[in-house]
């Protein structure tokens, strides 16, 4: 039999895993893809790093065009992220006649046609299972489970490490700052946690599955995104009391023609699956016109779902598979183009929490902000705050917390309310505002 042979271009965290599956479980990947798969060439950045996994000298390099115009290697596996010398390397490796595997969101999300076209010209496939949601198989279903349906909605939670956040804060009564510690301290947030928190990851695993589902290609720069960063324990415990659980949400959703599109932290129902999903998991809540609502949940990152995922679709390769799917998705992709919605069309509720002063006429105030931008009220939670002396004014007294939930309103009139209630003298910093998935 005819071995596939592997160069793989990064050796971190998931480039080890791939390395281990195919090492230490040759038997079981060679009988599942009817030949042998053989790392031939290694590219790392240091030859002299320690590593956690012993590989021969003599197929490591730190030259990585060097293995992805190797004509030893069938297939080029980028594991190094980013976009740039990732881009050129696939380009180049597509150009030399080979196959690859990607765990790159960031790259397909901002190159994705580019590179499909590429692939196409060149008579390649590209396979990137491992790119969105780390070992649940969302690629695959979008591209072939579901090809038979239009997709409507894609909800989904796609960034373990502020799920595991969010989790532990509500669960522990913990403070943010403390939780992202102990994230980075089990490996699952990076020293510079800021594209987890922020919402940048997710955004981006987003853009990819908006390409696959509905042939678009589009940057986080082109819909609203917002992270973790600014919610406090207080928030998830308002949710919770209302009835809902906050979670880090992306969402495509097919409107009128138009694509609403936004990364969010977002209040969801406590009965729904998604509001469920605890800890580093991930979930994908697919919409389609035949099979109706599925749900595909795992553990989104970690060295081992990734790699699985990887070496999975090498196996794709070495049977074929990826090389016969491969031109229909991209032609799929290359033949259907939707608009985004515009920001500020988006309708949905809100929450809002508010720290304000305790005295007359401030409830008066708000609502009468919120009901000339047309905001009405679903409901409002203002715990009773402890008494002061009214002769003294509210010098003193703290700002207390006033919670609100709308009913459904534009996403340009919750805005345009928040900017003119920004500027009363009795709302303080920093106030919060979500939007709500009924």
């Amino acid at each position: 039999m005819q071995p596939l042979r592997v160069g793989l271009i990064g050796l971190g965290t998931v480039g080890t895993g791939v390395s281990r599956i195919l090492l230490d479980h040759a038997d079981r990947v060679t009988r599942r893809a009817g030949r042998p798969i053989e790392l031939t060439r290694v590219a790392v950045r240091s030859l002299d790093k320690p590593r956690e996994i012993d590989l021969p000298a003599s197929i490591l390099t730190d030259d990585a065009a060097a293995v992805a115009r190797d004509p030893d290697v069938d297939v080029v596996v980028e594991l190094i992220g980013g976009l740039s010398p990732a881009r050129e390397l696939v380009l180049d490796a597509l150009a030399a006649g080979k196959d690859v595997v990607t765990a790159n969101k960031a790259l397909l999300c901002e190159h994705g046609l580019e590179l499909f076209r590429q692939a196409r010209e060149f008579g390649r496939c590209i396979a990137f299972e491992a790119a969105v949601a780390g070992g649940v198989p969302i690629i695959e279903v979008l591209g072939q489970s579901l090809a038979a349906n239009q997709v409507h909605t894609i909800e989904a939670i796609l960034n373990g490490t502020s799920n595991f956040i969010l989790t532990e804060m509500f669960t522990n009564d913990a403070a943010y700052d403390d939780v992202v510690r102990k994230a980075q301290e089990l490996g699952y947030a990076e020293a510079d946690p800021s594209m987890d928190v922020k919402g940048t990851d997710a955004a981006q695993k987003l853009g990819l599955l908006t390409l696959l589902a509905f042939g678009t290609q589009v940057g986080p720069e082109k819909f609203p995104v917002q992270g973790i960063d600014t919610i406090e324990l207080a928030d998830l415990k308002y949710a919770d009391e209302l009835g809902y659980a906050v979670k880090l949400l992306a969402t495509v959703k097919l409107v009128d023609g138009k694509l609403e599109m936004h990364t969010q932290p977002t209040l969801i129902r406590h009965d729904r699956p998604l509001a469920q999903v605890d800890g580093p998991n991930n979930m994908v809540a697919l919409t389609g016109d035949a099979v109706g609502t599925t749900w595909l949940s795992g553990y989104g990152a970690g060295q081992m779902p990734t790699a699985s995922s990887v070496a999975a679709n090498l196996i794709d390769v070495a049977i074929g598979r990826a090389q016969l799917t491969f031109p229909h998705l991209d032609l799929w992709i290359e033949h259907k183009a939707l608009p985004i919605q515009p920001a500020e069309e988006i309708f949905r509720r809100y929450y809002l929490r508010l720290q304000v002063d305790d005295r007359p006429h401030v409830m008066a105030d708000i609502t009468d902000i919120l009901g000339r931008h047309q905001i009405s009220l679903a409901s409002v939670i203002q715990h009773e705050s402890p008494e002061y002396d009214e002769q003294a004014g509210t010098d003193g007294a703290p700002p207390v917390p006033l919670v609100i939930m709308t009913h459904r309103t534009r996403e340009g009139r919750i805005q345009a309310a928040l900017t003119e209630l920004d500027q009363l003298d009795c709302l303080h910093q920093p106030r919060v505002c979500m939007p709500i998935s009924d």
